[in-house]
């Protein structure tokens, strides 16, 4: 492909470039993100995200009945790479606009994306997805959570864990079992759920990076009414595909423009740390793993060059996406911890002591990139997709 912006594109890029300097917000900080507990710090987010919308950053490729700009899907790329390169905050509403808003847009009633496709665009609803349970993280079709019918109702009775969002969140992308058939795969269906319907709790999860990101959900006798099922009843796994393919088809550019961010954060403690007298730029064995991690960086965003060139032609994200988010999570775990290898003995400082570097920055960096290589998607399951799906090799059963 043609890796330079055509003249249309690279007016849009500065365009955003010129808003982002503008109206980028100044107060956001690590820890204190979109999923914070703190109602001021929601509300900021609420606006940035509303913001983004009225500036027409929000929705590009989305149909104009919905709020969309029905935009090339290359302005939508550039939004991201430049979202991530100003390390601006993200939209409120991450899960519907990677989750929710594509599976309702492909596969909901018109009546479901009239009333569900605005409002996640303006930041008006915040998602949550309820696919994980205690029992069954990355087997989902393992899930226990059942939906038995009762007249025009369905009524849920389980619980699902690894929530982000779902403290503040309006509505969640639930799977649940309907029907038992001796396999596992069939049988579900998939949801959405009222957050604030009767039977619905949510219980924070804190991690350790000492910030609560994720949930647990029970539900105990929730009523779902049938008009919210999205495709049929029982070929739920089918529609969680989707929203899974959608979800990884978003993260390719916005996780590579992170990571170089990263990288080049990386550099400057490199250059500015001292070691046998000198810097610790000048050590050549320093010097050949961040060759090493150069190298993979521009290997992570051809291969997402790659799969976007696909994706332009057939309009359908491929198994790629699995590749890019296995990738970035490995690799920001190896550079976050190798940032503290250079610092040494003040790795031991977190946050908070007058001695710590950056304010403990590559501290919680790592603290949290705990957390890449399970969420979206284990290392281990992304593994088998792509041995099964791009590689063509066997299933593991």
């Amino acid at each position: 492909m043609d890796f330079r912006d055509t003249p249309e594109e690279a007016e849009f890029r500065r365009a955003l470039r010129s808003w982002l300097r503008d109206h980028l917000p100044k107060d956001t900080h690590r820890g204190a993100g979109r999923d914070s507990h703190d109602p001021a710090i929601i509300a900021r987010y609420k606006e940035w995200s509303r913001a983004l919308y009225d500036a027409g950053y929000v929705g590009l490729t989305w149909p104009k009945a919905y709020g969309g700009q029905e935009a090339p899907l290359a302005f939508q790329a550039i939004v991201l790479e430049e979202m991530a390169e100003a390390e601006a905050p993200e939209h409120m509403g991450v899960i519907g606009l990677g989750m929710a808003g594509p599976t309702i847009m492909a596969l909901g009633t018109q009546e479901q994306r009239e009333r569900f496709l605005r409002p996640i665009l303006t930041g008006e609803h915040v998602w949550c997805q309820g696919f994980s349970e205690p029992n069954a993280g990355s087997d989902l079709a393992s899930l226990s959570t059942r939906a038995v019918q009762d007249g025009d109702d369905w009524v849920v009775t389980g619980q699902k864990v690894w929530s982000s969002f779902a403290h503040i969140a309006d509505w969640c992308i639930l799977v649940a079992r309907t029907a038992d058939t001796g396999r596992k795969h069939e049988g579900l269906t998939y949801f959405l759920m009222d957050m604030r319907a009767p039977g619905v709790e949510t219980r924070p999860l804190r991690q350790i990076t000492g910030d609560a990101e994720f949930n647990e959900i029970f539900m105990d006798g929730v009523r779902i009414p049938s008009a919210m099922v999205v495709g049929q009843v029982g070929q739920g796994w089918s529609v969680a595909i989707t929203t899974l393919m959608n979800e990884r088809a978003n993260l390719g550019f916005a996780l590579t423009s992170r990571l170089d961010v990263a990288f080049r954060k990386l550099l400057a403690l490199v250059k500015s740390t001292s070691r046998n007298g000198g810097v610790a730029a000048d050590d050549p064995l320093v010097r050949d793993r961040l060759a090493s991690m150069w190298t993979d960086l521009q290997a992570l965003r051809f291969t997402n060059y790659r799969a976007f060139s696909t994706f332009l032609k057939t309009g359908m994200p491929g198994p790629e996406g699995s590749v890019a988010k296995l990738f970035w999570s490995e690799s920001n775990q190896s550079l976050t911890r190798f940032a503290l290898e250079i610092e040494g003995t003040f790795a031991l400082l977190a946050g908070g002591s007058d001695r710590s570097v950056l304010d403990g920055y590559w501290q919680y960096a790592q603290l949290r990139s705990r957390g890449n290589t399970i969420e979206a998607g284990t290392s281990e399951i992304l593994r088998n997709i792509i041995g099964e799906r791009v590689l063509g090799m066997p299933k593991s059963r």
